[in-house]
């Protein structure tokens, strides 16, 4: 099957970074992704949930278009709420190398129960 144009952007995306334009100053960066979508690596059901991300970043920051694209790969991958609030918070902690980060995924009620999965690091002691 030929892929889409918005297909291939999803699979061939890479978290992509800018440079911090205030390096010198502490702030805090907050994005929502209210679109997040997964398969649950049990039953095959969609998951849906708003994945939040909050950083302080040193020396980047994420370009939030490819942050889209790389959320968007999920859609199609079996994996548990905690796990990719887990992988979602390495990946980025990778690329961006920030003085703190946290993700937060709320998903949405399935089966009568509702999840949210808040990781971050520097991990508390």
């Amino acid at each position: 099957m030929d892929l889409r144009y918005g297909e291939k952007a999803i699979r061939d995306s890479k978290l992509e970074t800018w440079a911090n334009p205030e390096p010198n100053r502490m702030y805090e960066i907050k994005i929502e992704f209210p679109e997040f979508t997964c398969k649950c690596p049990r039953s095959g059901h969609p998951d849906f949930a708003t994945i939040t991300i909050i950083y302080i970043p040193k020396l980047k920051v994420v370009e939030l278009k490819s942050l889209k694209y790389y959320l968007n790969r999920y859609r199609e991958e079996y994996i548990s709420h905690e796990g990719a609030a887990n992988r979602i918070l390495n990946d980025l902690k990778c690329v961006l190398e920030p003085f703190f980060i946290k993700v937060i995924a709320d998903f949405s009620v399935r089966g009568g129960a509702h999840t949210i999965v808040t990781v971050q690091s520097p991990e508390a002691a």
